[in-house]
């Protein structure tokens, strides 16, 4: 991690979701990727570091990442947030329009992204790459070595793709043709806790997760159980 670069990885809810909070430490203004299940916390966490809010990314819509309504369960997440620091939400355009009308927001919360660009946090800048697979609008950020993968990829496992929205094919082209192609080193910071370790980087995973080391479409969407 840079020297300038203020990253933190907190472990939160019962789905064992990571919440990330990214910021510079000159400047001392952060974002948090994917604020839900606590957001007092998170937001008493960035307090205690002395780090301003100026913004929150978004790795897809759905609710453990979000807030909303999970099998007739309430999450808190974005609303919430928005309630106590009404700041901006950066997400993918083909995702904003469901977020709005689930969480009953307005088009003015959001930035909307559309394929890669760069967000700036303070002086930091973050790269915003489009994976749709997992869900059409998913999105993973790479900041000063450390992508945030949201459930893109995880450690030793990949997003699903059995879920409204979800397209293998898609998941398949974002894991070869755009996550392997980052440098080996690059450290991975998944969206939940599915494994003993916390991070790990591009380079082990494409040695260890079989979802990186598919040499076809096919023979991914084999695995996965879909027919061609």
């Amino acid at each position: 991690m840079g020297k300038g670069i203020y990253l933190r990885q907190l472990l939160v809810g019962p789905m064992a979701n990571y919440v990330y909070l990214i910021g510079d430490l000159e400047t001392r203004e952060a974002m948090i990727v994917d604020p839900a299940w606590d957001v007092d916390a998170i937001l008493d966490v960035l307090d205690t570091d002395g780090m301003t809010l100026t913004g929150a990314l978004v790795t897809h819509y759905h609710p453990d990442h979000i807030g909303g309504d999970m099998m007739g369960h309430s999450i808190p997440g974005v609303p919430q947030l928005l309630a106590k620091r009404p700041v901006k939400i950066h997400i993918h355009k083909q995702e904003a329009p469901y977020v709005k009308q689930v969480l009953g927001m307005e088009t003015s919360d959001f930035v909307q992204v559309d394929g890669e660009t760069t967000v700036d946090i303070g002086k930091v800048p973050v790269r915003v790459i489009h994976t749709p697979g997992h869900t059409p609008g998913s999105q993973c950020f790479l900041v000063d070595g450390n992508l945030v993968s949201g459930d893109t990829l995880f450690i030793g496992a990949c997003g699903r793709v059995d879920l409204p929205g979800s397209n293998p094919e898609d998941l398949y082209y974002s894991l070869t043709n755009k996550l392997t192609k980052l440098p080996d080193d690059t450290v991975l910071y998944p969206g939940h806790d599915y494994s003993s370790e916390k991070t790990s980087t591009i380079g082990e995973q494409k040695r260890t997760n079989m979802f990186m080391r598919f040499e076809s479409v096919d023979q991914f969407l084999g695995m996965m159980g879909v027919p061609r």
